[in-house]
């Protein structure tokens, strides 16, 4: 096919040439002495993306499944209570990843298109006399279904019941794209992966880790009778100690974390809240757009809308997958897929990472191309003409000036 690929889907994202450039260079000495003057700055710019003081973020070779298991492992036994939700994929598998570590899970399985169920938390919480419950998981933007949930009002919730269960955050594709606030929300443990608002290819799982809990593993013994469920690769304190001198327990992805600085710098010259209204505009953009063409989001409110990807239901008796296929065949967009229970029922847009209003408009071209290939009626162009009508409405040129 003539032409570049549209990149369309919410991971991996764009790579900005700047980053691919810092990663183009010789493979380097991680024992060098110099080492540590490249990696102790990285990890203390990490902290400004997570927006902690008091914590710490550690980098592990791996995806964010990796940092899912390495949050229950180096918290939790077997047989401790974990609170979750299941409203999408990936809120669900790793509502399965600790059914598989043998935890005690009391998961609220919620229709898809909906965020995590406050009113059941609080529930499930009040009635937890005995703080069985160990640990709370929010998967703060359900990338299947494009659905972001309130992880403040679950630490408020937390707070205001005085429950002394760990807050974990699946921010995978959050974290680097829309607010996240790791200190002000009392997030324990936070999960983040490489390849979506980082703009890096997949590798890394970047987590973000309380001062309460590093002080937990290191000062409290296990409780008798307890089956400790191990950390082994993701151990939390030998990753922190070896970062103290400005190391890693075992070879690092050294390729990837010259990039990860270069990602950082760039996140941190926009400024993040620059990068999170960016990616609100970008956002609403292609929300105007599915309602011009006469379609709805998975989402079911508008409260809960993501800001990193739109899953876009098509009409009973379609099927998405047609969508998808023709983009991707006929004009070279990679759109995403549904996944699961909302497989052939829906097609996502991806618009978080490295992106601007011309590359957002080169989606939806593509995506209204294949709607015409698949047969599903809309007026031509509609969609593009809403995105562009926002973008180019006056409080977009007053955001243009302030930035």
């Amino acid at each position: 096919m003539i032409g570049n690929k549209t990149l369309a889907v919410p991971g991996p994202t764009n790579m900005p040439s700047r980053i691919a450039q810092s990663m183009a260079i010789p493979l380097e000495d991680h024992r060098a002495p110099d080492f540590p003057d490249f990696v102790t700055p990285l990890l203390a710019d990490l902290k400004k993306v997570f927006r902690t003081e008091t914590g710490r973020v550690l980098v592990f070779p791996g995806s964010g499944t990796g940092g899912w298991e390495a949050a229950l492992r180096n918290t939790l036994s077997a047989g401790d209570g974990v609170l979750a939700s299941s409203f999408g994929q990936f809120s669900d598998l790793w509502v399965q990843m600790c059914r598989q570590l043998d935890l005690n899970v009391t998961c609220f399985d919620q229709t898809w298109g909906r965020a995590t169920p406050l009113d059941s938390y609080r529930q499930a919480l009040e009635a937890d006399s005995r703080h069985s419950i160990k640990a709370v998981l929010v998967c703060h933007n359900e990338t299947a279904t494009g659905v972001t949930s309130d992880v403040a009002a679950v630490r408020a919730m937390l707070n205001d019941l005085d429950h002394p269960a760990l807050l974990f955050v699946d921010g995978v594709s959050s974290i680097g794209s829309i607010e996240f606030n790791m200190d002000q929300w009392g997030v324990d443990v936070a999960v983040s992966g490489s390849q979506k608002g980082f703009m890096l290819p997949t590798g890394l799982a970047i987590v973000g880790v309380s001062e309460k809990v590093l002080y937990q593993i290191k000062n409290v013994s296990l409780r008798p009778g307890d089956t400790y469920l191990g950390c082994g690769y993701f151990d939390f304190t030998h990753m922190a100690t070896a970062n103290d001198n400005g190391y890693f327990p075992y070879t690092p992805a050294a390729t990837l974390l010259r990039g990860l600085r270069t990602s950082v710098d760039m996140l941190l010259e926009e400024g993040l809240d620059n990068v999170f209204a960016r990616h609100h505009r970008l956002a609403e953009g292609v929300r105007r757009a599915v309602t011009a063409w006469g379609l709805r989001t998975c989402a079911e409110t508008a409260d809960i809308h993501s800001d990193t990807v739109t899953a876009i239901r098509v009409a009973d008796g379609t099927n998405a997958n047609d969508v998808i296929q023709a983009a991707y065949h006929n004009y070279g967009v990679s759109l995403g897929a549904g996944l699961s229970k909302v497989a052939g029922k829906v097609f996502r847009i991806g618009h978080l990472g490295w992106l601007n209003e011309a590359m957002v408009l080169q989606a939806l071209g593509g995506a209204e191309l294949a709607m015409r290939d698949a047969g599903i009626p809309f007026e031509a162009g509609s969609g593009v003409g809403a995105a562009v009508m926002h973008f180019t409405s006056p409080q977009k040129q007053v955001l243009m000036a302030a930035e």
